[in-house]
């Protein structure tokens, strides 16, 4: 139980749920949730939730894998630096994980396929050399989380339009705001860091108001998803640059993370249904239960 434990910690649980929602908003965005979908495209549909799951399990993974001799330092208690996880078995558990991911999207379809193998290209871009970067880091992650919200996309993926196709840079933007957060989570001191994330999310809340007044028939509907999303990250950041230290930071990354349920439940909204977007919302305590149980960052 021990050793199973270590490695659902490394995987991030609480993390993976976002993922899942990632692939639902994506469905929505799409059309897959409004139309009368075969059976056929309900399964390949549960290959690209399978392939998220194993991409996004992955590139944790291994990102603990790469941080194995950082993390003896700054966080010993890991699974690989503490010894209950061998570097060798997180290295496996990672690699395996990304073939899973890439394997489960052929079978959904030769598109998902390549989403798939450039979203696992960039996760080990990210993970081996781009975190590094005060610049390509932030960038690179965000991108891994964009192609994850075209993976859930690529089964009608003749039919999307450039805007639908265009909503994958909102993910971006997002996650390089949270990884520009994350980067002094640590050591405190990131006022400016935070300070810019959070002007990317305001000017994302903005984006997705337009959005919603676009599609007009689904304002009403979109709007309290789009400000329970904007409210956590402009409390959790505030608080975090108004007292600088790693634990208000640390919550600022947690929180921004997690808020990307909600963000997928806006997606949902504008997109699909107002239902479909609250059993997305339904994965968020979830993934609040199970970050009180595993590490989110």
């Amino acid at each position: 139980m021990g050793k199973l434990f270590g490695f659902l910690r490394l995987m991030r649980p609480a993390n993976l749920v976002t993922a899942l929602a990632d692939i639902a908003a994506g469905l929505a965005i799409s059309g897959f949730l409004t139309v009368d979908s075969d059976s056929q495209n309900w399964q390949k549909a549960a290959f690209l939730f399978l392939s998220t799951i194993g991409l996004y399990g992955g590139g944790v993974v291994l990102n603990d894998v790469f941080d194995a001799q950082l993390d003896a330092i700054e966080r010993p208690e890991r699974p690989i630096p503490s010894g209950k996880i061998s570097l060798t078995e997180g290295a496996i558990l990672g690699s395996g994980l990304l073939l899973l991911g890439i394997l489960s999207a052929l079978i959904a379809g030769v598109t998902s396929f390549w989403i798939a193998l450039a979203t696992a290209l960039f996760v080990i871009l990210y993970d081996k050399w781009a975190k590094h970067s005060s610049v390509f880091g932030p960038l690179t992650m965000g991108i891994c989380r964009g192609l994850n919200l075209l993976l859930g996309m690529s089964l009608f993926w003749p039919e999307l339009t450039t805007l639908q196709v265009s909503i994958s840079l909102i993910p971006v933007f997002f996650i390089a705001a949270i990884t520009l957060t994350s980067q002094g989570e640590v050591h405190g001191s990131n006022k400016k860091s935070i300070g810019f994330a959070l002007t990317i999310d305001s000017l994302i809340f903005i984006v997705l108001v337009v959005l919603s007044h676009l599609n007009f028939k689904y304002l009403w509907y979109s709007l309290p998803f789009i400000a329970f999303w904007y409210f956590l990250n402009l409390r959790a950041k505030s608080k975090a640059i108004r007292n600088n230290i790693p634990e208000n930071i640390k919550t600022a990354v947690k929180t921004g993370v997690i808020s990307l349920i909600p963000l997928n439940a806006a997606y949902t909204a504008i997109f699909g249904t107002w239902y479909h977007a609250l059993a997305v919302l339904c994965l968020l305590p979830v993934s609040l239960w199970l970050a009180k149980r595993f590490a989110v960052t």
